[in-house]
């Protein structure tokens, strides 16, 4: 979201196993929900997903490195982030504002106030290609789309300004972009948005160190290495505490898995526990790695 990637191939064009540049995620998060889509057990339903996507790009997620574990983490996610914004809607918020929406299609698929504000922030080329795919079909809420370059510091920051002061409560979303951001990169963020005194919640990952260093295989390095995940805090929350965000709430993946009877593909990283582990100690074990937080105003 910060890096100035050259944006070097069409949408239509992208049919390799590879990433792009870090905009290219987009293609990979949306092929996962439009396949979660066509399940007959299907968590939620995102019908928009193929219309953006297109058919012959949804193999990019097929042909992408643990694509198994990926596929389910992203619908997993889906389903938390889903709740926490319903639970936040309930709590007061009047305005959403999510910074790298990506294909993201949540004010057309979820039931939202229609006096909601819903503002997507993203590169031109996603921008545009969310209003062409999508200028027939009405969302549930006031939905407004911004291209912008959010490393553009003084753009930001007068754009931050502007919806806080037209807003009373603001949730801010910011899916699968804290980890493409350097530690400095994710602090001048997260001070940014402090300043904003109507911002008063902070969606985003939770990555354990044992997750990033997964991410940090070979195989893995290769496939990503145009969009590279760059956030490497010693302590997750402690980092975030200290620029200005506690944690509310956090839901990790498998307490939401089993709740949703939606059980992990076992990932790479658990190959090293004992084969007569009991799948509950995996579960156990992997339970404190991955997961989604409600930050709001220390």
């Amino acid at each position: 979201m910060y890096k100035k990637y050259l944006i070097h191939v069409t949408l239509a064009s992208m049919t390799k196993a590879s990433i792009n540049d870090v905009t290219d995620t987009a293609l990979w998060v949306a092929s996962y929900r439009a396949e979660e889509t066509e399940r007959q057990d299907a968590l939620f339903l995102d019908p928009y997903a193929k219309l953006l996507v297109g058919s012959d790009e949804l193999q990019l997620a097929h042909r992408t490195q643990g694509s198994r574990y990926t596929a389910w983490s992203v619908i997993i996610r889906t389903c938390i982030i889903d709740q926490f914004i319903i639970k936040l809607i309930a709590e007061g918020i009047d305005t959403i504002v999510n910074l790298g929406a990506g294909l993201d299609t949540r004010p057309y698929r979820l039931n939202l106030p229609a006096n909601l504000r819903w503002i997507e922030v993203d590169f031109p080329n996603i921008i545009d290609l969310k209003n062409e795919k999508l200028n027939l079909v009405a969302p549930q809420c006031v939905l407004q789309r911004v291209a912008m370059d959010l490393s553009i510091k003084d753009e930001r920051n007068s754009f931050f300004s502007k919806i806080s002061n037209e807003s009373k409560k603001v949730l801010i979303l910011t899916e699968g972009v804290v980890p493409y951001l350097s530690n400095e990169e994710t602090s001048s963020l997260g001070n940014a948005l402090f300043a904003q005194e109507n911002f008063s919640f902070w969606v985003t990952e939770y990555y354990s160190p044992e997750i990033l260093n997964f991410l940090k295989t070979p195989k893995r390095i290769k496939q990503m290495k145009n969009a590279p995940f760059l956030f490497h805090p010693n302590n997750w929350f402690l980092f975030f505490r200290n620029i200005g965000w506690s944690e509310k709430e956090t839901t990790y993946f498998v307490d939401e898995s089993l709740r949703l009877k939606r059980t992990p593909p076992t990932p790479g990283w658990l190959k090293t526990m004992p084969t007569d582990a009991s799948e509950n100690n995996k579960l156990k074990e992997m339970n404190k790695y991955l997961g989604f937080t409600i930050f709001q105003r220390s």
